[in-house]
């Protein structure tokens, strides 16, 4: 099998989604008691790099379904644009994501590639070995579980809010990342490498922005729903250690 491997890199971005950051945080950030905070879930975060363009991606982008059908893990892809230039453009591709897959790369000491799989932002495997995936979440879980810190996030059809508990990261803060998700999405693609075939992408991210950082009290976050989430999409949340360190406490949307 090919792992793919970019030979140029990518220039900086700015982050959109502006609107709906502003609004939310403007909206509330306050402290709670700390009794009140919600409970800790154990969720994984799998986060698929992947591309259109590459002929190597389709096995891990059929592999994360099963991920996705898991109820203990938060699996994502999220599409990078570095392939495009063989032939076909990503539909699903954002700069956003190129660039995070990159920081990524620098903390393991390596090169991004497709596919990619990081776990719990501490470790990273071939996107296609189920194995490696699996033993990754298992050695992941189990070392960052004392740094575990409850999260919750609810919705009641106009706010999407956010709480935080108390906890330790050491001194470290840590960064609330918010993810609106469609659940699949079917392309046709008509050139390059995957040239006539129809892939099929779970859980994809859309749009992926910071919405606030936390730094050991209990925080709640509301944000309005309408502006973020469309219409049979769904809503993940995580945090994460400063920008793309390890992920220490995950949650999907649940309704109020």
């Amino acid at each position: 099998m090919r792992i793919s491997v970019p030979a140029n890199s990518l220039t900086q971005i700015t982050m959109p989604w502006r609107r709906a950051l502003l609004a939310g945080l403007a909206l509330m950030t306050a402290l709670l008691p700390a009794a009140a905070g919600p409970e800790a879930r154990r969720m994984s975060v799998v986060e698929l790099f992947t591309s259109q363009g590459c002929s190597s991606c389709p096995p891990a982008d059929a592999l994360l379904k099963t991920y996705a059908d898991r109820p203990d893990v938060v699996a994502l892809t999220l599409n990078v644009d570095y392939w495009d230039y063989l032939g076909w453009k990503d539909t699903l591709a954002s700069p956003k994501y190129t660039k995070r897959q990159r920081r990524y790369a620098k903390a393991f000491g390596g090169q991004p590639y497709t596919p990619q799989v990081v776990v719990n932002g501490a470790e990273h495997v071939i996107g296609s070995h189920a194995a490696e995936i699996d033993s990754a979440i298992e050695r992941t879980r189990a070392r960052l579980q004392t740094a575990a810190v409850p999260l919750a996030l609810v919705s009641d059809g106009r706010t999407l809010t956010i709480e935080i508990g108390a906890g330790s990261l050491h001194g470290l803060s840590g960064t609330v990342w918010l993810a609106a998700v469609r659940p699949r999405v079917d392309v046709d693609i008509e050139r390059g490498e995957n040239r006539g075939r129809k892939l099929s992408y779970f859980n994809v991210v859309r749009e992926l922005t910071p919405v606030g950082m936390w730094s050991g009290n209990p925080v709640r976050l509301e944000l309005p729903h309408g502006e973020i989430l469309r219409a049979d999409e769904r809503c993940a949340v995580w945090l994460q250690v400063e920008a793309t360190g390890h992920i220490v406490a995950a949650a999907w949307m649940s309704p109020r």
